[in-house]
């Protein structure tokens, strides 16, 4: 566990080095250079707005010596970090598909785990201009309208001003049920499971998007359910689990239906299902 005058220190310098890694990534979205990449070793893309944004973040939350384990610093070896009982857990650029395609659809990705369990996440969402955070004693928040920023300061105080707590939307039986799925990563399976959810629910909605995004859609109850079938990695799901969780939803293994575990040797998620409060 932390103490909260540690949650008052760590949680603002999470959301601040979120906000300067997205001013650093719409600096580069915003310019020719968005459209350059280059392939990591798995075949997936990397370009200059994942690397600049690991280094803000790298360096900003530096001070705090805390270990970073970060998508963009993946080949730290197991036997250094497997007793690590505190890491910042971070994907600095979510979405770097999306990002290439230009549809707006990334975030900023940031965890705190304690004891290999995500207690405090914060994602930002630059193109939105929106942020979701949790505290770990007082529930999931939204903020809209933020401003990305280089040298944002905020203090913990200044987190809550103009935020909302989540569930913002509240459960509803009488809508169709939303389902979210990945807007570039399905497999048949996602698509059988969604029929197979479609005997109960035959008007059914299915909500494509990218990024952990979809996690903060269940946070705030615009969206009900998530099913993800293709590979993802730790940094990937953190931040959004520990704001769900805070909002009264859950994330599984799927189709076992176990807690997910963080910091194991190979970094990867099983296929998963979230849902939000509504019984599903």
């Amino acid at each position: 566990m932390i103490t909260a005058k540690q949650k008052q220190v760590f949680l603002p310098k999470a959301v601040n080095a979120a906000i300067r890694a997205g001013r650093a990534i719409l600096d580069i979205y915003e310019s020719p250079e968005h459209a350059l990449f280059d392939l990591k070793k798995d075949k997936t893309p990397i370009t200059t707005a994942d690397r600049r944004a690991h280094e803000i973040i790298k360096q900003y939350l530096g001070f705090i010596r805390i270990p970073i384990l970060s998508e963009e610093g993946r080949e730290l070896l197991y036997e250094e970090r497997k007793a690590w009982d505190l890491f910042w857990l971070v994907d600095p650029l979510d979405g770097t598909v999306e990002f290439l395609k230009g549809n707006g659809e990334f975030t900023v990705n940031i965890a705190l785990m304690v004891d290999n369990h995500p207690t405090i996440g914060v994602i930002y969402v630059p193109y939105k201009g929106e942020l979701y955070f949790n505290d770990p004693d007082n529930g999931a928040y939204k903020r809209e309208n933020v401003t990305a920023t280089a040298d944002v300061e905020w203090t913990y105080d200044d987190l809550f001003e103009g935020s909302v707590s989540l569930p913002a939307v509240a459960p509803s039986e009488e809508r169709p049920l939303r389902v979210a799925i990945s807007r570039s990563h399905n497999t048949p399976e996602t698509f059988a499971h969604i029929d197979s959810l479609r005997t109960k629910y035959p008007d059914l909605e299915v909500v494509e998007q990218g990024s952990s995004y979809k996690f903060c859609l269940i946070a705030e109850g615009s969206v009900d359910y998530y099913v993800r079938t293709t590979k993802t990695y730790e940094w990937d799901t953190a931040a959004g689990e520990a704001i769900l969780t805070a909002a009264g939803g859950q994330t599984l293994s799927y189709p076992d239906g176990e807690p997910l575990k963080y910091n194991d040797e190979w970094i990867e998620n099983p296929h998963f299902t979230c849902r939000g409060r509504r019984n599903v």
